[in-house]
């Protein structure tokens, strides 16, 4: 086609959205690393856990949305917002929408840095924020969506590149993974209930928690790297079709992973098989991803000895090939039986995330601010020191969890030559792997030193050069679809459609979730009932949101596996009838302390009192914070009978005489612990909020027959 019937089209990139996200990644990364440290801290040094609304239990979930959703999640819009761009030819659709997106995006994580230390949180790995939050995010997310397809629906480029695949898979997919684990019913403003529960609550939020690091740990940096390592290197992407290949084998498996995260728990056998069947297979597709990234650098040695940025990338992409076989493996039920619960699943998420997701993110941030402030980086040498202290970093982060995580998963199951647990005091455990913990917090202080050189290094870039806001470019106008000449690789028809792109990843990530799913909540005998089993108190049911507001789940779970060093432990394994009224459910992802299913019953109140006071004075050495404000702080029943109300709205079956005198019948309770209490010489008064927690830990799993 001549230029005369195609003449070329002047336009702007759009770069100060891209510089916007870009800083953000940068202070929210900081923050998110620095909250890592400490909570790294807090679990060998108890002192550590500052007040109520700086304790472990609270900011934990701060950490993991910080770097998740502040630190990378800005990440991927910077690079995608870089990119799309370039590749379409296009500026972005809409400079409203990208605003929008940017300080909406930027609003959702201050509210999560409020909400969480104060304890406002659904309980829900990765999913903690209350239901006003998940609305904005699907509000931002939407607006996100609609400027990402309305730049691809004007774009001067007909084909659409392999990164835009990714970008177009990451937005369907999170968008039905956000909307349908964040089914609640709200109580408040502050509070709300999920409509799952137990196994079926289980189920939906490992089918979200997993695919949330495929969709959105995964998927987009996939993308970026298809972007910006042929731009580093100057090379083009090794293999179009292995591309093909390892992106609808990646879209389709992943999704069917979730349950291997649910091993040995009261989850369906066949839905448990599913999950490990389809993680095994999901080896092949996710290292196609990482040949193609590495072998583009081939012949390209010489480059990577000299280009730090490109060093970067390699030590990402073969970090994400070292997770992405280890998961597998751990979803293996005999490696899972040792590893689940332990810090080798500690070390296993943070080999993908400070290597795949923090090297790649710092590689970009590094090629691309200089090219929009029309500058060279202020300081390679600074460059060079960060990857050598991080990488140092992730090697003392991680080798110390995996001996740590070895080390619990083995003294957990030994046994005495006369059948006795060797370590029954779970204590023994903690105390060995202290000084791994220390070795760990000092590797994620290397981590974080290396991110604030960048941080000074590249706000110094910033400095000395002048952003170019609006970019000049130009390209011919997109030819219609008659125009073109139809092309040989049957793929290039749908590169060429993005709805039909959109819809075909669609679909192939509904049909394992579905297969999934459906059966688990419509086929009753997945989850048999138990008639033993009866509804929480009033007062037992404030003391678990006492509970999940503290995020005692983060340290503790509650299920115990069939496995004799656990039934001997603990007692009797835990059935998925015993949950049916837990919403949500609590069986946790971590044992820093011992597992508290069968903890009803198994120490008298003031033990707990006690416990909860100064823990070391129950259990010497241990790691746990006192929870001083418990003692002090009185329980509010003002919306006690609305919480009752509305479990009966989702199944639980309250009688309308128990909801109507919710708050006398919660009295009453409180009153018979107390004088239990005072009895052994502990004056407490009813109203106070410990003796919520300890009515409901005196409750656990005591629906059947524990074994003794």
């Amino acid at each position: 086609m001549s230029t005369q019937s195609n003449p070329l089209e002047q336009f702007y990139y759009d770069n100060k959205a891209v510089r916007n996200f870009a800083i953000a990644t940068i202070i929210w990364g900081i923050v998110g690393m620095l909250v890592g440290v400490i909570i790294a801290t807090q679990l060998f040094e108890p002192a550590a856990n500052f007040t109520q609304y700086g304790s472990f239990g609270r900011i934990r979930p701060l950490h993991t949305n910080a770097v998740i959703f502040a630190f990378v999640g800005n990440a991927i819009f910077a690079g995608v917002y870089y990119s799309l761009q370039r590749l379409l030819k296009a500026r972005m659709f809409s400079n409203f929408l990208t605003e929008f997106h940017f300080w909406g995006w930027q609003a959702i994580i201050v509210a999560a840095a409020i909400t969480l230390p104060l304890g406002i949180t659904t309980s829900h790995e990765y999913a903690e924020l209350e239901w006003p939050i998940d609305i904005a995010i699907t509000l931002v997310w939407v607006a996100f969506g609609i400027n990402m397809f309305g730049t691809i629906l004007r774009r001067r480029e007909r084909h659409l590149y392999v990164a835009i695949w990714f970008y177009i898979a990451t937005f369907v997919t999170v968008a039905v993974l956000h909307l349908t684990n964040s089914m609640q019913l709200p109580i408040s403003i502050f509070k709300s209930y999920y409509v799952y529960a137990g196994v079926q609550d289980a189920l939906v939020q490992w089918w979200y928690g997993h695919n949330a690091v495929a969709f959105f740990l995964t998927t987009p940096f996939l993308g970026l790297m298809y972007y910006f390592l042929p731009k580093m290197a100057n090379r083009p992407v090794y293999s179009y079709r292995l591309s093909i290949l390892h992106f609808w084998a990646l879209i389709f498996i992943y999704i069917w992973a979730g349950p291997h995260h649910l091993l040995y728990s009261s989850l369906p056998d066949w839905a448990q098989s599913l999950g490990v069947v389809f993680s095994i297979m999901l080896i092949a597709p996710s290292w196609g991803g990482m040949i193609n990234g590495l072998l583009t650098l081939r012949g390209a040695w010489d480059q990577v000895r000299e280009n730090t940025i490109l060093k970067f990338m390699v030590v990402g992409i073969t970090t994400y090939g070292m997770a992405t076989f280890e998961g597998p493996m751990l979803s293996l039920k005999n490696i899972n039986a040792i590893a689940h619960f332990t810090d080798w699943i500690v070390a296993h998420v943070h080999v993908g995330a400070l290597g795949w997701n923090g090297f790649l993110t710092f590689a970009i941030l590094y090629w691309m601010i200089p090219r929009i402030f029309q500058t060279k980086l202020y300081s390679e040498k600074l460059v060079k020191t960060h990857f050598w202290i991080a990488t140092i970093g992730i090697a003392f982060y991680a080798i110390p969890m995996y001996i740590s995580g070895f080390t619990q998963g083995m003294m957990w199951k030994q046994f005495t030559a006369e059948g006795n647990l060797q370590y029954g005091n779970f204590l023994d455990t903690t105390l060995q792997v202290i000084p791994m913990h220390q070795m760990r917090a000092f590797g994620g202080t290397l981590y974080l030193i290396g991110a604030i050189l960048m941080a000074v290094n590249l706000f110094k870039t910033m400095a000395q050069g002048t952003l170019l806001a609006n970019e000049p470019a130009e390209a011919p106008a997109l030819l219609t679809i008659d125009e073109i000449a139809p092309e040989a690789h049957w793929h290039r028809w749908i590169e060429k459609r993005p709805i039909q792109l959109l819809v075909a990843s669609l679909i192939m990530i509904l049909i394992g979730s579905l297969v999934e799913l459906v059966p688990t909540f419509m086929v009753k005998s997945n989850v048999p009932t138990i008639a033993a089993v009866k509804p929480y108190s009033a007062l037992e049911l404030e003391g678990r949101d006492i509970y999940i507001r503290e995020g005692c789940v983060s340290c503790h779970s509650q299920l115990v596996r069939p496995f004799r060093s656990e039934t001997e432990r603990y007692g009797e394994f835990s059935k998925s009838g015993e949950f049916v009224y837990d919403h949500p459910f609590l069986w946790g992802s971590k044992r820093t302390g011992p597992d508290l299913h069968r903890e009803g019953g198994k120490y008298p109140n003031s033990w707990h009192y006690h416990h909860m006071r100064e823990p070391s004075s129950m259990s010497p050495g241990s790691i746990m914070p006192a929870y001083d404000w418990l003692f002090e702080q009185s329980l509010n029943t003002s919306m006690t009978e609305k919480k009752l109300s509305a479990m009966k709205t989702l199944g639980v079956p309250y009688e309308e005489s128990q909801i109507k005198n919710a708050v006398r019948d919660l009295n009453q309770q409180a009153k018979e612990i107390q004088m239990q209490m005072a009895g052994e010489q502990i004056k407490i008064g009813a109203d106070k909020e410990i003796i919520a927690l300890i009515a409901y830990l005196q409750r656990l799993g005591t629906d059947i027959n524990k074994k003794q």
